[in-house]
């Protein structure tokens, strides 16, 4: 009764093989970490193959069909089958793609041109432009989103930037909140007006994977998800009230 309790609200995983109920509760990330991720791995590492390719599948629901379908895993009851996903997806798999995945690179003497803080403090959420012209690229760095957003819109309002052009920025870098891997800031999807503070406060969160901002949206209480052409100037803003 009692794992039937913690695990049946499980809500993440849609489509055909969901058998939740839209007016259960989603469980914590406490909860998740505590009780749900340690048995999907103890049952993983018991009743699963280990050489699971994880690059094979977008979503997490493509993962556990596959589980069943592809007989990666030994018979495993319906609240079984859950935890194993949702530990090889939001742990297993986030684990490794960290490991093969670069950072963002920031020199210690690189500051925010935004804030006027140093990026390296804070790698977990760094981020940066580049701008080329001819064979000259140089870049600017940033303690989140946010204040990236701010200089991209108006480069000029925080110094004298009459070369950073936004017809000559070659590549955006954001930082994946989950895997803290490098990733195109132009593509990524991000979650506004979660419960997750940034070094300046309320930020945009940027994943690779829409089902990954979908899963953060819902632990921590997000408002929406955006994609890069969708973010305006007047939001960006908001986030400072």
């Amino acid at each position: 009764m009692f794992i039937k309790k913690i695990l049946l609200p499980i809500l993440l995983i849609i489509g055909l093989l969901s058998l939740t109920h839209a007016d259960e509760p989603i469980p914590t990330q406490k909860q998740k970490e505590k009780k749900i991720y340690p048995m999907g791995q103890k049952l993983f590492e018991k009743k699963c193959k280990t050489d699971i390719n994880f690059s094979t599948y977008s979503e997490i629901n493509a993962l556990k069909a596959s589980l069943i379908n592809d007989k990666l895993c030994t018979t495993l009851k319906e609240q079984q089958l859950q935890a194993v996903t949702l530990y090889l997806w939001e742990v297993k798999r986030v684990n490794l793609m960290s490991k093969n995945n670069k950072r963002i690179e920031v020199a210690k003497d690189e500051k925010c041109p935004v804030c006027g803080m140093f990026t390296y403090k804070y790698p977990k959420w760094a981020t940066q432009i580049f701008y080329k012209e001819g064979e000259h690229e140089q870049h600017y760095s940033f303690d989140g989103v946010k204040d990236l957003m701010k200089f991209y819109f108006d480069p000029m309002a925080w110094g004298n930037h009459g070369n950073a052009k936004k017809e000559h920025i070659s590549k955006i870098l954001v930082t994946d909140y989950y895997t803290q891997k490098a990733i195109d800031g132009t593509e990524a999807f991000y979650v506004v007006g979660s419960d997750i503070l940034g070094p300046m406060g309320n930020e945009l969160i940027p994943f690779a994977q829409q089902s990954d901002a979908k899963t953060f949206l819902d632990d921590h209480s997000g408002k929406t998800i955006v994609t890069f052409d969708k973010i305006t100037k007047e939001e960006v803003y908001k986030l400072d009230q």
